[in-house]
């Protein structure tokens, strides 16, 4: 059950596949036609998942999603987007995911919230049906900016769980239990 702090879902909601469907807005049908082609049994699968925790977890936005979901919805959604929350810092020197768009959660070095954020994000993510896909280091600052972009009208926001490098081990490494990386998920650097 949805709690009342979540998105409202829309008139006739029966489930993420037809949510999924309907993320073209109203006279793009070609769109529209391409996201239900497109979709598989696997992906509803996701979104389900998605909803389930984000419910679980009392979050007010779309979903929470795993790198190898994540991964599975970008290569079959086509209007789907990864925003990448981390610093220029970490987006250049630590690694990115290609095809993803930096717009920094917390500005560097002053490590102070980005007050351009959702300007940015609407700069980038015009269309407030589309899956936004949120990636931090562990998953810490794009479950911040999940909840702002749901607060801004974004209705398919989610926070990427693990994120890019996932927590730390008993020795102080990331990138060995979980995230983005560990998963063998596509990143490059530089």
């Amino acid at each position: 059950m949805l709690r009342a702090s979540r998105s409202p879902a829309p008139a006739g909601h029966a489930g993420p596949m037809r949510a999924a469907a309907r993320l073209g807005r109203a006279g793009a049908g070609r769109d529209k036609i391409k996201m239900e082609s497109t979709m598989t049994k696997a992906e509803d699968r996701i979104l389900a998942a998605a909803q389930k925790r984000a419910a679980e977890l009392e979050l007010p936005y779309y979903g929470a999603i795993l790198p190898g979901e994540a991964h599975t919805l970008l290569a079959a959604l086509p209007n789907a987007r990864l925003i990448d929350v981390r610093t220029r810092p970490e987006w250049e020197y630590v690694g990115h995911v290609p095809g993803s768009v930096l717009i920094e959660w917390t500005t560097y070095p002053a490590g102070t919230r980005n007050p351009r954020f959702i300007d940015e994000l609407r700069a980038a993510a015009t269309d407030p049906e589309a899956p936004l896909l949120f990636l931090c280091r562990s998953g810490q600052r794009s479950d911040s900016a999940a909840r702002a972009a749901a607060a801004a009208g974004y209705r398919m926001a989610f926070n990427l769980l693990e994120g890019f490098e996932g927590p730390k081990d008993s020795e102080g490494h990331r990138s060995t239990l979980a995230g983005w990386r560990k998963a063998g998920l596509p990143w490059t650097q530089g």
